[in-house]
């Protein structure tokens, strides 16, 4: 993919359109508590403990997210 403008811009226009959330300490602490049949991958594990503690939906079609049944999930 190749970006029309610069990076810092396209991240911009992203952040002026979305809600970006911080990664905190709950966050953290959350993606290490989740249970052993959800997904190790990291970013896995800190995208669905984000979801835990905000209380939001998760919206993917990641089949081992959703087979592991921690996060609420969508797709």
């Amino acid at each position: 993919m190749r970006l029309n403008s610069s990076l810092q811009s396209f991240i911009g226009s992203l952040e002026a359109r979305f809600v970006v959330l911080p990664m905190t300490g709950r966050i953290c602490i959350q993606a290490f508590d989740l249970p052993a049949n959800y997904p190790n991958d990291p970013v896995d594990r800190v995208i669905g403990a984000t979801a835990l503690v905000e209380g939001l939906t998760l919206i993917t079609a990641d089949q081992a997210i959703r087979k592991s049944r921690a996060v609420r999930s969508i797709w």
